[in-house]
């Protein structure tokens, strides 16, 4: 794994890459915010490992300037800040871990080896499941990162679905966003839905007898 660090203490900086280094990982080492956003502007790494309080930019201001430019990455934090807000906002702007100093660098390696474990779903997506997204700005449907393919109608009813999480999507409102019309007949949106559950690899969609439909907020993941 190509790993971006942004630590501006020079021992840390040093022991995190020879720790890292000896598990196989590949590290591009930086102590200061905008050279380590220039670097993720004009290089791939499959990680990042951002300390908050760096000079010139902070690590929370890169992460989202690098998604402002489109840019998804999975980020782990790592800082002495136990600020509730700066915590907040790091997970606000898609981090996966966030670990506080100081840590034992085995405990660096498996928050690593978890992340490498799970699919990485991008910020800007919608879980649905633990192996299902699903990304609004192109209508498509991810399933452990793979787009599946689906009909222009079953896209629909997941967009109408994956926006309403936890909530109750009824015939009415599938009615009238799915099919543009409410003279359609319940068992036509059955069998559509029936369908498009026979087609997902996981059981995502709930039925709620004479309401509706719904995809539950996973809860853990």
């Amino acid at each position: 794994m190509k790993i971006l660090l942004l630590e501006d203490d020079r021992f840390l900086n040093q022991a995190i890459n020879k720790f890292l280094s000896a598990e196989g990982h590949t590290l591009d080492l930086f102590r200061d915010g905008n050279e380590a956003l220039l670097s993720i502007s004009h290089d791939s790494h499959d990680l990042l490992i951002l300390d908050i309080n760096v000079p010139h930019l902070d690590g929370l201001s890169l992460l989202e300037m690098i998604h402002e430019k489109k840019i998804q990455i999975p980020t782990i934090f790592i800082s002495a800040m136990l600020d509730i807000e700066d915590i907040s906002r790091a997970f606000e702007l898609g981090c996966h871990d966030y670990l506080k100093k100081p840590f034992h660098l085995k405990e660096l390696t498996m928050r690593i080896d978890r992340i490498l474990q799970t699919p990485y779903i991008p910020h800007a997506h919608i879980r649905l499941s633990k192996q299902y997204s699903y990304d609004p700005a192109s209508s498509t449907l991810r399933f452990q990162g793979e787009v599946q393919i689906l009909s222009s109608k079953q896209l629909q009813i997941i967009h109408l679905l994956a926006n309403n999480r936890s909530r109750v999507v009824s015939y009415e409102l599938l009615k009238e966003h799915v099919w543009d019309t409410l003279d359609i007949e319940l068992p036509t949106i059955r069998a559509e839905i029936n369908r498009l559950k026979k087609t997902l690899k996981e059981d995502i969609i709930i039925n709620i007898r004479n309401l509706g439909y719904m995809i539950e907020r996973p809860t853990s993941l």
